[in-house]
């Protein structure tokens, strides 16, 4: 058996944990630059008139006139809360696949004299003991399964957030209430072809098309899928996260800049950013890209996009060679007269550190610079982001960054944005 756990209304429910005064009141998350609304709780999608994904400019009247709380995107304190939520859920079992920031796999595969909707209860109510957050189980034999368990937990009330499916009757009683838009894999395209067939709920893709026809129309993915909604387990659990292929950043500028200066500075503040990611999975970069581009949107400003890339003689993590090769790539791409709206950095051809080649012309790979770039990396974990950083960075990181001027303190990991409690209140 395998349970899925997924966190409610995630960016919403970490909002609400610090401030009691929120709880049972709408509140919605905003994107990058506070552009539009990308995460509700309950109470604000029961709000049919809020849509999601609308620019924020557009109903902020009517945020206001429905007392809605809306805070721009935290994602220093979303990913601390996560990883509170995925060091709970190892005490139940060692194998739990990070399927992503708000939802893990389990293996319940030991537990089979254990009551499973009494353990996934258990499960539900210690994450929220342990972190606040309300949680969502589905317990059944396959990840698709355990997928629609889980949808299931949330939708019908007389489950309370925890669904066992494990038996077959209990299996094909789902599967016939499903719709074809709920099974986990199956998407557009694969729906539109179904429902031309007659196909319309997960009971009928199932039991009622042959393999033959979902080889040869859905290929290898539609099979495992379709098997896995008949009990077959075909999707094993990922125990260790896979090395990234390549990394990257790029954000919006809080306002339009010209000066190349502040680009530079913006541009050194991501390369800090990737090449910590970079070396906390031992990998090195080949290839650095840098572009830069105006705003498309706009039908004032002269419209620009340019990128280039880069190929380092020697793959390398190292921040400060990677700054000073963008700022060589992004001099010969910055063009004045415009007005930028965003920088971007992605680096490439990743290989695991210990199989770089050093080039025959350079010096061997310094121990000391190696030794630099880790101690840089644990002063900046314990004292907060950025303390150490390339002097390229400046200090005017407030005149580019993104606009969050409703971002909520991140309680969990800066010293200075600590929870006060007046001592008046005890």
């Amino acid at each position: 058996m395998i349970a899925l756990v997924d966190c409610n209304s995630f960016y919403a429910s970490c909002e609400q944990v610090f401030r009691p005064d929120l709880w049972g009141k709408p509140v919605v998350v905003l994107s990058n630059n506070d552009g539009c609304v990308i995460a509700a709780n309950k109470e604000a999608k029961a709000l049919t008139d809020i849509p999601m994904f609308e620019p924020v400019f557009k109903i902020k009247k009517l945020l206001i006139e429905n007392k809605v709380e809306f805070f721009s995107s935290n994602y220093t304190l979303y990913g601390e809360m996560s990883q509170r939520v995925m060091n709970t859920l190892k005490l139940f079992s060692p194998q739990v696949e990070i399927y992503s920031i708000d939802e893990s796999f389990i293996d319940l595969a030991n537990m089979r004299f254990v009551n499973l909707n009494a353990h996934g209860h258990q499960i539900k109510n210690t994450v929220l003991q342990h972190t606040g957050l309300p949680v969502g189980v589905g317990i059944a034999p396959t990840k698709v399964l355990a997928k629609l368990a889980n949808s299931m937990s949330k939708k019908i009330m007389g489950y309370d957030h925890v669904c066992v499916l494990d038996t077959t009757d209990k299996c094909i009683k789902a599967l016939k209430k499903a719709e074809l838009k709920n099974v986990w894999g199956i998407g557009k395209q694969h729906r539109k072809r179904l429902n031309n067939q007659g196909i319309f709920s997960a009971y009928e893709f199932a039991y009622e098309v042959s393999l033959e026809w979902v080889r040869k129309n859905m290929t290898v993915v539609g099979e495992r899928i379709w098997r896995e909604l008949r009990g077959e387990s075909c999707l094993s659990l990922a125990m260790l996260p896979k090395a990234k292929k390549a990394i990257g950043t790029a954000k919006s500028f809080g306002k339009k800049l010209t000066d190349l200066g502040m680009i530079e500075e913006a541009c050194a503040y991501y390369i800090s950013e990737v090449s910590e990611v970079l070396r906390n999975q031992n990998s090195c970069a080949q290839y650095i890209q840098v572009f830069l581009q105006t705003n498309y949107h706009s039908d004032r400003d002269a419209q620009y996009s340019k990128s280039v890339t880069v190929t380092l003689s020697t793959a390398t993590n190292n921040t400060y060679i990677l700054t000073r090769e963008a700022k060589k790539a992004l001099q010969k791409i910055y063009k004045p007269g415009y007005r930028y709206k965003k920088v971007g950095v992605n680096l490439s051809g990743l290989i695991p550190q210990e199989y770089v080649q050093t080039n025959i012309f350079e010096q061997e790979i310094s121990k000391d610079r190696t030794q630099l770039m880790r101690t840089v990396d644990k002063l900046n974990q314990k004292y907060g982001k950025s303390t150490v950083c390339s002097a390229l960075v400046g200090n005017r990181i407030s005149q580019w960054e993104l606009v969050k001027n409703d971002r909520s303190p991140r309680y969990t990991t800066q010293w200075k944005e600590l929870l006060t409690i007046d001592s008046e209140c005890l």
